[in-house]
């Protein structure tokens, strides 16, 4: 099956765990349609670049998904009609990175940075 990685904006009046539920939510809804959530990552909230919806800030959220495209289609179609999600990204990958993103990684893991002066 095709590879996907999914990054999710929710609103950010919600609370943590509502926003970590909605991860659950759309990986029993990929799971009902022949996929699987291979892993998730609750990236907590951040400011956004423009506003979207008039709030200026959102839970982030990345999934990795394997799943027929039928089924990513579904999710897709139902994250759109949902209330607090606000945006949704969808890519097709090759093959999914080991580890945590580089989202979660530390800023001292990060090599390929230079140092101020």
């Amino acid at each position: 099956m095709p590879l996907y990685e999914h990054v999710m904006i929710a609103r950010q009046d919600l609370s943590n765990a509502q926003a970590e539920g909605l991860i659950e939510h759309f990986g029993t809804v990929l799971s009902d349609n022949g996929g699987k959530l291979v892993d998730s990552e609750y990236w907590g909230v951040k400011t956004m670049a423009y506003k979207i919806n008039k709030n200026r800030k959102g839970h982030y959220s990345f999934l990795k998904t394997d799943a027929p495209s039928g089924a990513v289609q579904e999710m897709e179609r139902l994250m759109r009609l949902h209330d607090d999600v606000m945006r949704v990204l969808t890519i097709k990958v090759d093959e999914h990175t080991e580890g945590p993103s580089v989202q979660m990684q530390k800023r001292d893991e990060r090599g390929d940075r230079r140092e101020r002066r």
